[in-house]
């Protein structure tokens, strides 16, 4: 029996205590991932808890129709599962009213976006999901694809102004150097090419605020809905784990009305950079490393790989010593208690976190989490012995007979075939646009 709004909870399961029937779709979120219903989701169920009305979410598949068929026969209803080492506590979330699949319904998309209750159009769709070329401009050839964001934003931003409505805040929820400027200027490079008319209103209109997020979700397992449904007594095909910590940091720039995120821990800022920065180059950095280390000495999961006594050392100094010293810090901001925060999430054993996962997509993802910090340091003549070890590690990685799960993957492949793997990589020219250049790490 599938879960629906009519299945019984157990005690132990907590339900949501608002009227999902009642609350209009304030929000489209594209890029509906298992991310995003661990994190975002929960913050607005959050909200709406607390008394804020009307940010129900439409959730949008760019391309695949697996979330749509996971969670639309349930009323878009699915459970979060938080694990640790004392034990697993299982949430119902009803913030997600219904899934789009943008390949099969263009135009309902477009609707969404323009509908009057609609107020923030939300991104989780990784970093190339937002097509950029290798000198961080949009790549427009691909923009204008049947799957891209910019397509389906562009006209429902054209629908509003031709209906008189107010403009939107775009919120990029991404792993993505200052996603919220980014997101602006690729959105305007788009609109100045296909909706010239559109771009003054839109500088005057919309807003496109930074964000930093923050929460471990692994893929879910057949072995999770196993454990879920054993909970519930009902199948919850939608069903995603995650670690009980979450952090939610937004710019307080938007266009319009936006949830009490607040009531669920989310921190309204002026300057999200600080966060950011912490985030990409101390978490993510140490994440990438763990993963292509932890693959490279056989290990499966990052509690596994952060449990490797030759493995710890070198993520720490990398956060300690070599991330952290490149961090201008928030007043209040700790980052030695955040590196000890993260090394106790990193050996969380109940939360089987994939390094394969991690690893994937790695030419997007470590020019902002490894290349910065080593620039950093080799402005001033200094030497990051744990990120050249986590590079040599990914050039392996690249070089082994395994798939790669990478944009770039072909061209990885090449480059790092000859003897000069990082010149061909970092150099000059090279694949992978850098401040640092490698003469000194070989």
């Amino acid at each position: 029996m599938r879960l629906s709004a009519q299945t019984p909870l157990p005690a132990s399961v907590r339900a949501p205590s608002y009227d999902r029937t009642a609350q209009a779709a304030g929000i489209v979120h594209i890029g509906i991932g298992a991310f995003h219903r661990a994190h975002q989701a929960v913050y607005t169920d959050d909200a709406m808890g607390a008394g804020d009305r009307d940010w129900g979410i439409t959730g949008v598949s760019l391309r695949s129709g697996d979330v749509a068929a996971q969670l639309n026969p349930q009323a878009g209803l699915y459970t979060v599962s938080t694990r640790s080492a004392a034990g697993t506590g299982v949430r119902l979330i009803g913030a997600i009213q219904r899934v789009l699949v943008a390949a099969d319904d263009p135009q309902a998309v477009i609707a969404a976006i323009a509908a009057p209750a609609t107020h923030i159009v939300s991104f989780t769709v990784t970093e190339k999901g937002y097509l950029r070329g290798p000198d961080g401009t949009l790549d427009l050839a691909a923009a204008k694809g049947a799957s891209s964001l910019y397509r389906f934003v562009g006209a429902g931003l054209a629908a509003r102004r031709a209906a008189k409505l107010p403009g939107l805040t775009l919120l990029s929820c991404d792993n993505l150097a200052g996603n919220g400027a980014a997101l602006k200027a690729l959105m305007r490079q788009y609109l100045v090419a296909e909706h010239r008319d559109l771009v003054a209103w839109f500088d005057a209109t919309c807003r496109c605020p930074a964000t930093m997020i923050d929460r471990i979700v692994p893929a879910t397992t057949d072995a999770d809905r196993a454990a879920v449904e054993a909970a519930l007594g009902a199948r919850d095909e939608g069903a995603v784990v995650t670690e009980g910590f979450g952090q939610w940091v937004i710019e307080d720039d938007f266009a319009g009305p936006r949830p009490r995120w607040e009531d669920g821990g989310a921190e309204l800022v002026t300057d999200v950079a600080p966060y950011e920065t912490a985030k990409l180059r101390m978490l993510n950095g140490a994440h990438s490393a763990l993963a292509y280390i932890g693959l490279g000495k056989g290990h499966e999961f990052v509690h596994q790989a952060i449990a490797d006594p030759e493995i710890r050392p070198l993520i720490e100094r990398l956060m300690r010593h070599e991330a952290a010293p490149t961090i201008d810090a928030a007043p209040g901001q700790d980052l030695a208690a955040y590196a000890d925060a993260l090394l106790d999430r990193f050996a969380n054993p109940a939360l089987h976190h994939r390094l394969v996962q991690i690893a994937m997509d790695g030419s997007q993802k470590i020019p902002q989490r490894w290349l910065e910090t080593l620039a950093w340091h080799q402005a001033r003549g200094q030497r990051c012995p744990s990120l050249e070890a986590a590079i040599a590690a990914w050039v392996a990685f690249l070089r082994g007979d395994h798939p790669i799960d990478d944009p770039l993957a072909d061209e990885l492949r090449k480059a790092v075939a000859g003897g000069d793997a990082l010149e061909r990589l970092f150099g000059d020219g090279g694949l992978i646009a850098s401040e640092w250049q490698p003469e000194n790490a070989r």
